[in-house]
């Protein structure tokens, strides 16, 4: 791999983590029909964003970040930190959402990285094939 591409995968992998959060916060938001605009998504998505921060300052995330490992450990940073903060704010944390909230980060998290591994492989066998 080049190594201009190399470098950019922590980047994008933050990147695509960060939306990850966002789409959860704003999905759960309109669910539920609640306004307050741009600050109203931040607040909700905060918890979540400082979980998902304290994930990426782990080597098992900054190591490898676009694996499946990586997304593991960045959900249950996102998903636990976030949950505590999250009902600690509130003060109280429902168990209907902190299992939504468990299934749609885990789908997010660690969905664009199975994608992300299957498109790598495809483009490997391809390449593979070029040289062949």
């Amino acid at each position: 791999m080049p190594q201009g591409q190399h470098s950019r995968i922590p980047v994008l992998a933050l990147a695509a983590d960060v939306v990850a959060v966002v789409v959860f916060a704003a999905a759960g938001r309109a669910s539920h029909a609640e306004t307050g605009g741009l600050f109203g998504l931040l607040g909700t998505a905060a918890p979540f964003l400082v979980g998902l921060a304290a994930a990426w300052a782990t080597p098992w995330v900054r190591i490898r970040p676009a694996s499946l490992t990586a997304g593991a450990v960045a959900l249950a940073g996102t998903a636990v930190l976030g949950l505590a903060l999250r009902a600690a704010f509130t003060g109280r944390l429902p168990l209907s959402f902190a299992i939504v909230a468990m299934v749609s980060l885990a789908v997010l998290l660690l969905g664009w990285r199975g994608l992300a591994a299957v498109v790598s492989r495809v483009a490997a066998r391809r390449s593979d094939r070029a040289l062949g």
